[in-house]
């Protein structure tokens, strides 16, 4: 894996990338408070910024097959950090927002390039531990920028942390000139594959293969926006004490978890050979998590009791975002990798955007318990939707390329079918299949090979030839 060539460069631009995304993401809405503005133009920052998140990720695979990796890792490196210089220039809403989306265009970009192009330089059979390694880079980066950025903006004012973002950024770009000047794999006809199976799964619709491991993903993602916005906050009201020493730790005791056993997702599907063993207990893992959520706060047991839950939460959200991620890639073409890619992050994106906005109104009329509570149950969802795909899937007949179904509809084959079968009738007896062969064979304009005894200069006429 470490052998792969671009590999190390671009989990160290990554890594400056998302620290320096972590650095701004609690900042820029308390800028914004501090700066006059209300709560809804607070969040407004945050929700344009995933839009322009969203809508650069549907665009980015056709950039990177035109392109190539490495200038549109250098561009959204870039853009992910150095536009927050413009706050610089102050907080009106314009300028508060227009930056915030020119930076959710670097984002966007950036997401969807570095997990497809870490399936483009490594070999398959490293894939799942090098998703896990790139997992565990970004999970260092948000563990050690998110409340770095708080403490810079408390200690020296907002300014410091935006040329310090940028300055992360920049770094970032770096990095990403040392990458392989490769582009995304062209779209293929299904007619140019060379093995039936591969034109089968070219010809398939790409929804129907990402839909259930993408739904996976969402349900978990939308209970970690209520997570990420309602945890710390839950922890501060259920002891005061207590919470307001570990309250701020609870994201990075939830995404360290989830750093670790993504990687560990990724070994085990190296191991066997196929993504998809950990994908059910991960959501069954995430569930009790998010479940031990709702019934702490609803019952008010110790808050230690949310350091465990939010452990079990992280730990199943990280094996779920990389079998997900793997099983994306295990079903489509190598030609639909940026595609897998850009699938697998929308729909965590939107799925996080969307639980923070749903959760929230929920949470506003059911408390933080009620909020967890309908996040365990859309994983729910997401267990009975993978359950389904596994039983549909292993009993299923192929739409395209199905040898049984076409062999059904031509009158020739449905001969040579019965021709076949009784081939295999006689097939024990040599000499009755002897006869067959040699009365069929002059019809279709066959004739069975002569072997000539070769002699090379050599040897002799009467050296024995194999």
């Amino acid at each position: 894996m470490w052998k792969a060539p671009g590999f190390i460069p671009t989990l160290v631009a990554v890594a400056a990338a998302f620290g320096s995304w972590s650095l701004l993401l609690p900042v820029i809405p308390l800028a914004a408070l501090d700066a006059g503005h209300d709560t809804a133009m607070a969040g407004a920052s945050t929700g344009v910024f995933m839009a322009a998140t969203v809508a650069t990720q549907i665009f980015t695979p056709a950039a990177l097959r035109r392109l190539g990796y490495n200038p549109v890792m250098v561009f959204s490196a870039f853009m992910l950090g150095v536009p927050a210089l413009g706050h610089l220039l102050g907080l009106e809403a314009w300028n508060l927002l227009l930056f915030s989306a020119l930076r959710g265009v670097g984002f966007g970009a950036l997401t969807v390039a570095e997990s497809a192009l870490i399936a483009e330089l490594v070999p398959v059979r490293f894939l799942g531990k090098a998703t896990g390694m790139l997992g565990v880079f970004i999970g260092v980066s948000q563990m050690i920028g998110l409340p770095l950025g708080l403490a810079v903006a408390d200690a020296a004012g907002f300014g410091p942390v935006y040329v310090i973002a940028a300055g992360t950024a920049l770094i970032a770009a770096v990095m990403c000139l040392r990458i392989p000047r490769i582009k995304a794999a062209p779209k293929v006809e299904p007619s140019a594959y060379e093995y039936p199976e591969e034109r089968a799964t070219a010809q398939v619709a790409t929804w129907k293969l990402v839909l259930v491991p993408a739904l996976a993903v969402t349900s978990l993602s939308m209970s970690f926006g209520a997570v990420s916005s309602f945890l710390p906050a839950a922890v501060l009201d259920l002891d005061p004490a207590t919470g307001a020493v570990i309250g701020g730790l609870m994201l990075s005791i939830t995404g360290g978890s989830s750093m670790v056993w993504r990687y560990v997702a990724g070994m085990i599907a190296d191991r066997r050979g196929a993504p998809g063993t950990t994908m059910i207990p991960g959501q069954v893992v995430g569930f009790l998590g998010v479940a031990l959520m709702a019934l702490v706060i609803a019952n008010e047991w110790s808050v230690w009791w949310l350091v465990v839950a939010g452990i079990l939460f992280g730990g199943g959200f990280g094996m779920v975002q990389n079998e997900a991620l793997l099983v994306m890639f295990f079903r489509l073409p190598r030609s639909k990798v940026s595609e897998a890619s850009a699938v697998w992050n929308i729909f965590y994106d939107a799925g996080t955007g969307l639980g923070s906005f749903v959760l929230g109104a929920v949470a506003a009329q059911a408390a933080y318990s009620g909020a967890f509570g309908v996040g365990a149950i859309l994983v729910v969802g997401g267990i009975l939707g993978t359950l389904a795909d596994r039983w549909v899937g292993a009993h299923r007949i192929a739409e395209r390329d199905n040898t049984r179904a076409r062999l059904r509809q031509v009158p020739v084959a449905r001969r040579a079918v019965a021709g076949a079968r009784r081939v295999r009738r006689v097939a024990a007896r040599p000499v009755e299949l002897e006869r067959l062969i040699t009365r069929r064979a002059p019809r279709q304009g066959w004739k069975p090979p002569v072997e000539e005894p070769s002699v090379s200069p050599e040897e002799g006429p009467d050296t024995p030839t194999r």
